[in-house]
């Protein structure tokens, strides 16, 4: 018995020979963390300065322990897996430390009675400047701001979906890499780079053409919102017709299927799953955009529930005017309030659409099971 123990424990000794021990990593940030907090105190204690060596020196310790144990192969293995994590935390950082900022600020304008149901219509620094002296709560909300968003995005979806649709359609099943289907793709690429700024212009020089010069209106915003959506739209619709396999084409075709109809019946069926989430990205992506609303439809105050007609105020402008013009400049601790609940709501907005995308591409993606 004590031979058979004697030869399972060598056994374990020769698999073992040569690795770190399981409580390598735990001890070298251990150890990183206590010498990085011994250094920083010497030079003076940050936070982010901490974080940072914590981690140049757990890297270099789990490295030099591992190439004195393991081998070259093994070093060189872990410093890449450091430097991949490491990256990753970088990127994963600025959006951290983005979302937490936006809460801590936003979080106490966004609970105030009223904030979300109430515009900006009457409020002036005689209130702001009440609120400050009283410590009583921020009067004025982002119901006039939020409708507006909600209206023009609305309408921009409406003009961009169809047109982004109908030509992902012709590139991919009508283009046979023609002229003019390369002149689109080109223009397409071209029209995703442009500034925002530029489709304002557009979009305020086209109605001052058609209406008179000056024209603001949500349904102004919404045309330089669909000059920025349509693009999107073209490439990700135009990537998912793309990977519809041509076999189920040339079935439709070998069953007399006009192409039309194959198209609607077949194509598109299959790939909504990846048009649904693209159309919702693009939406997500132009949501936020400040200057083609400004441009176009200008900034307000009262609720305006019609898009042919009259400014209309947006979230993104909303929160551009109350941190430029406060409501009272000699107070401005109220606008700020509302500005950073305004992005609050923004943020949150933008978070359902991209989980609407995912939603909706795992509800109409194509069902593998009998």
């Amino acid at each position: 018995m004590a031979t058979a123990t004697t030869t399972i424990a060598r056994k374990r000794s020769a698999l073992t020979r040569g690795q770190l021990p399981s409580y390598a990593p735990w001890a070298v940030v251990a150890a990183a963390v206590i010498l990085a907090a011994a250094i920083m105190a010497l030079v003076g204690f940050n936070a982010l300065g901490w974080g940072v060596l914590s981690a140049v020196l757990f890297t270099i310790g789990l490295v030099t322990w591992s190439a004195a144990a393991e081998g070259s192969r093994k070093a060189k293995d872990k410093l890449a897996t450091c430097l991949v994590v490491g990256s990753f935390l970088i990127a994963v950082l600025p959006l951290v430390s983005v979302v937490w900022i936006v809460l801590v600020n936003g979080l106490p304008g966004l609970v105030t009675p009223g904030f979300l149901g109430t515009s900006m219509n009457g409020i002036s620094g005689l209130q702001d400047n009440t609120s400050v002296n009283t410590g009583s709560r921020v009067l004025g909300g982002i119901y006039h701001s939020l409708m507006g968003t909600l209206l023009i995005t609305l309408w921009a979806t409406v003009i961009s979906v169809p047109i982004g649709l109908l030509t992902s359609v012709y590139l991919v099943e009508y283009g046979n890499d023609r002229a003019l289907a390369r002149a689109i793709r080109f223009f397409v690429d071209v029209m995703t780079g442009i500034p925002s700024i530029v489709a304002g212009l557009f979009a305020a020089a086209l109605f001052a053409a058609i209406s008179g010069p000056g024209t603001k209106t949500g349904f102004v915003a919404a045309v330089a919102l669909s000059v920025l959506m349509i693009p999107v739209v073209v490439r990700s619709s135009e990537e998912m017709l793309k990977i519809v396999p041509n076999e189920l084409r040339e079935a439709a075709y070998a069953l007399g299927v006009r192409k039309w109809r194959t198209i609607l019946k077949v194509v598109i069926p299959t790939a909504i799953s990846g048009i649904a989430s693209g159309v919702t990205l693009a939406i997500a992506r132009v949501i936020g955009e400040t200057a083609p609303i400004l441009v176009t439809a200008g900034f307000a105050t009262k609720i305006n529930m019609d898009v042919f007609s009259g400014w209309m105020s947006s979230l993104p402008t909303f929160i551009y005017t109350q941190i430029l013009n406060p409501t009272s400049p000699a107070n401005p601790g109220p606008s700020v309030q509302r500005a950073w609940a305004a992005a609050l709501v923004l943020i949150i907005m933008v978070m359902l659409l991209n989980l609407g995308a995912r939603l909706v591409a795992r509800f109409f993606a194509p069902k593998t099971g009998r």
